[in-house]
């Protein structure tokens, strides 16, 4: 007894276990010197704990059950956790009141930093076919808080980090003249969230002017459209949504505008003459969530030409392992886990066939679109491409082309038309 406790008060120092309620913990504990288990047994079972109260379901010490032996037991468990897993999930009986706190306190920091934050996208690879998008840290980390989301993981969630010298970098910021480029502010932060704070979008909106060459892609989950609505918007700026099934939004994406404030935006912008763009990621499967993508897209289709629009995206959920070590050191609730987590290229995401289903299924909702509209996948394998849009790419370059080319052409036109419509 005196070895084993020894081992125990090691194992659960390189484990979750501390992040237990009391109650779970004790169980665990007492289950733990019963059956003798290893380290990788322990920190399955209390992962798994963890799991069950996020995911709203009965806790672990209310499903156990002693079998013949430690394997059994542990498997019996395993396999109680694995169908919640596999079995689509529902938010039906998830209790919102409980499931979030809507207040959070988070602070402004100053960073010093000697270079520009413009770099490569982080997720960019080779295994999967990326649109080379280059990024730009205008804020680090955001004040939304979405369940799934990555950015917690790189940065304090509870402070904001502001570039003192970001306007002046920016400015003095030599870009090939003859190159076109695909910049988007939103892979840090949400672009919009912060409006004119600290001067970020006088400097990008004065970058833009200065370099044509350049698509200025601003992504957000909110609706503070002030600014844009106030001042004039560079013509080679994109304004573009992450857009979701009010069930995700309500559940997952705290603190975010609702479904209709984000295409309300849209709309505002789109009528001032700004091109726009939708992001449908992540798709998450849950119960009934096709037809509630389907009737998110109607919402969209029914307030938009497609040529006011440049873009739409998919994707789903795609996590790494210090994103769901993350996700369950957190004190809240949320089925974002609760699905089948496949090796995808290095990371974890839905089965292949899961995949194919979701895309196909939201592209053909957008059939009025189709040719009209630049679709394409993000951080996808190549091969998804000809099951969903019939085509494929050969190279991620051969990707950016075509995409930039699209948004290229979408502008020019789309100025043509507005400033012809504007003053008829």
């Amino acid at each position: 007894m005196e070895y084993y406790r020894e081992k125990f008060e090691k194992h659960i120092k390189s484990c979750n276990y501390a992040k237990l309620d009391e109650k779970n913990r004790e169980f665990l504990k007492q289950k733990a010197f019963l059956y003798k288990f290893s380290f990788q047994e322990l920190k399955q079972l209390v992962d798994m704990s963890i799991d069950f109260n996020m995911w709203q379901e009965k806790s672990i010490y209310e499903i156990w059950q002693d079998k013949q032996d430690k394997k059994a037991t542990f498997l019996h468990i395993k396999q109680l956790w694995q169908k919640l897993k596999e079995e689509p999930k529902s938010y039906t009986n998830f209790s919102k009141t409980v499931s979030y706190n809507h207040s959070r306190k988070i602070s402004f920091i100053q960073n010093n930093k000697e270079e520009l934050g413009l770099g490569k996208c982080p997720v960019a690879s080779e295994k999967t076919r990326c649109c080379n998008l280059m990024t730009l840290d205008a804020v680090e980390s955001c004040g939304f808080d979405c369940s799934y989301c990555s950015i917690q993981s790189f940065y304090n969630e509870n402070k904001i980090g502001i570039d003192n010298n970001f306007a002046k970098k920016l400015k003095n910021l030599k870009l090939d003249p003859s190159k076109d480029y695909h910049i988007g502010t939103g892979q840090s932060s949400d672009s919009l969230l912060w409006g004119n704070k600290a001067g970020i979008l006088d400097a990008l909106f004065e970058f833009a002017k200065a370099n044509p060459n350049v698509i200025l892609e601003f992504k957000s989950k909110s609706n503070n459209i002030k600014y844009l609505l106030e001042n004039e918007v560079p013509k080679n700026i994109l304004c573009t949504w992450s857009i979701n099934t009010p069930t995700i939004i309500e559940n997952e994406e705290h603190l975010s505008a609702s479904l209709e404030q984000r295409i309300d935006s849209a709309r505002a912008l789109a009528n001032k003459g700004v091109m726009v763009g939708f992001h449908l990621h992540p798709i998450v499967a849950y119960e009934n969530y096709l037809q509630e993508y389907k009737e998110t897209i109607f919402k969209i289709i029914s307030n938009f030409s497609p040529e006011e629009v440049a873009l739409v995206s998919f994707g789903t959920l795609t996590f790494i392992k210090p994103v769901i070590k993350k996700l369950r050191n957190r004190d809240f609730k949320s089925k974002i886990l609760q699905m089948p987590l496949i090796d995808a290229s290095g990371k974890f995401s839905y089965p292949i066939e899961t995949k194919i289903k979701m895309f196909k299924n939201v592209y053909d909702a957008f059939n009025p679109w189709h040719d009209r509209v630049y679709f394409y996948m993000c951080m996808e394998n190549h091969n998804l491409w000809e099951k969903v849009f019939g085509y494929e790419y050969e190279s991620n370059d051969e990707m950016e082309k075509d995409m930039i080319s699209s948004y290229k052409k979408k502008l020019k036109c789309h100025q043509k038309c507005h400033h012809k419509c504007h003053y008829l």
